[in-house]
């Protein structure tokens, strides 16, 4: 039988510091409506969904199972693998370093990584800045994206949620003995620039990247369930992957995310293991609610952790004609997320300037400053947590239902 309900649990301290969190939402039969069809259909395994109004929590659900085998279900402070909702956290942690002046967003990352040089096929060694890091256009790209048998296959580079026996500084090695893709600063891809970032943050900030995302982001904000290494793992999701009728759980030794030729290289146990190396792109799990209270301070203005100017960069439009192509039509990109720039190219209900991301191993978020909406929707299932009709279909229900 799936379990399917709502609990009036506390939510993280964070977010419990820094939203009114409403007695009882408004009633949301369109959301829960979504979430019961996917859920009891068994193609999302388990889900946690937040959705705050003007800094009001006006709903929040836990449906489903962590642990559909044992019988375990979702609450609200299960922690999900963040995948690359991580990139978010670490491009804040970068802005945090730039407001304090140990970082420049145009410097060359040869300033700290002196060793981080890769080139063009014609042998070329471009600079590439931070601003290319955090933007997606250091000429850079994942294993995944590419034809089977590409350079970052060839040599082994990490994506960084496998079972990789490397720490950051040789994984990243690797990575600079592939040819760049192109000029940085000419395209734009989705690639591991926020691994090197978070390599960056090492050097600037003087300890290693784990500290440092606790030093600036974290730990001020209150987020003590949102880490690297998970300490508790009997509340940490089991992983689920899209199966042909229903979710199939993740094999523990290791499995795939069923993306590009050859799919991603998944280990759930990574996030248990204290020496796994900490990949700035995709190496964080959390809760929903640590998650909330993290947009909600860069919506709201980015104190205490961030200048208004920063918070406001991570989802303003930084790559003038470029697009993020992995958003579809009409989405650009700031220096931490999607930014929505044309609502009817991309088909959304959302308002342009609406910005988001979601992580491979199943969760995605969006806020919408216009309309004040902030929401975070945590699944333990790739990829139909973040890729397809299920979030589509819950965007659609939170705007028929808050929007107004």
């Amino acid at each position: 039988m799936t379990h399917i309900y709502r609990r009036a649990v506390p939510l993280a301290l964070g977010a419990a510091l820094l939203l009114g969190v409403a007695a009882e939402a408004t009633p949301a039969p369109g959301i829960d409506a979504v979430l019961d069809r996917w859920v009891e259909s068994g193609r999302i395994a388990g889900a946690v969904a937040l959705v705050a109004k003007d800094g009001e929590i006006v709903y929040r659900r836990a449906a489903g199972h962590a642990d559909r085998e044992a019988g375990m279900p979702v609450t609200e402070d299960t922690i999900f693998r963040h995948a690359s909702m991580t990139k978010l956290i670490t491009s804040a942690t970068a802005l945090a370093l730039v407001d304090r002046g140990r970082l420049s967003l145009d410097a060359p990352v040869t300033d700290w990584l002196p060793w981080f040089t890769p080139a063009l096929p014609d042998g070329r060694q471009p600079t590439i800045t931070i601003r290319h890091l955090m933007t997606h256009t250091a000429g850079l790209s994942y294993v995944f994206l590419e034809p089977q048998g590409n350079a970052y296959e060839t040599l082994g580079v990490p994506q960084g949620l496998g079972a990789e026996d490397l720490s950051l500084e040789e994984a990243l090695r690797r990575l600079a003995e592939a040819p760049l893709f192109f000029e940085p600063g000419s395209e734009w891809r989705y690639s591991l620039g926020t691994d090197v970032l978070g390599a960056v943050i090492e050097e600037a900030a003087g300890m290693p990247l784990p500290e440092a995302v606790r030093h600036y982001v974290t730990g001020p904000l209150g987020m003590a369930d949102t880490t690297f290494v998970v300490t508790e793992p009997d509340r940490l999701s089991a992983a689920y992957r899209d199966g042909d009728d229903v979710a199939e759980r993740m094999a523990d030794e290791g499995d795939l995310v069923p993306l590009g030729e050859a799919g991603v290289p998944v280990w759930p146990a990574r996030v248990l293991d204290a020496a796994a190396y900490p990949s700035g792109g995709g190496g964080m799990s959390g809760t929903a609610g640590d998650y909330l209270a993290l947009l909600e301070v860069i919506r709201t203005g980015g104190a205490p952790i961030l200048s208004e100017a920063a918070a406001r960069d991570i989802g303003t439009h930084a790559i003038g004609n470029l697009r993020a192509w992995t958003e579809g039509d009409g989405w650009g990109h700031g220096l931490g997320a999607a930014v929505l720039l044309d609502a009817e190219a991309a088909d959304t209900p959302q308002t342009p300037g609406t910005f988001q991301w979601g992580g491979a191993l199943g969760s995605h978020w969006f806020v919408d400053p216009a309309v004040g909406l902030t929401v975070v929707v945590l699944t333990n299932t790739s990829v139909a947590g973040v890729i397809g009709d299920f979030p589509a279909e819950m965007r659609d229900a939170i705007y028929a239902t808050y929007a107004e």
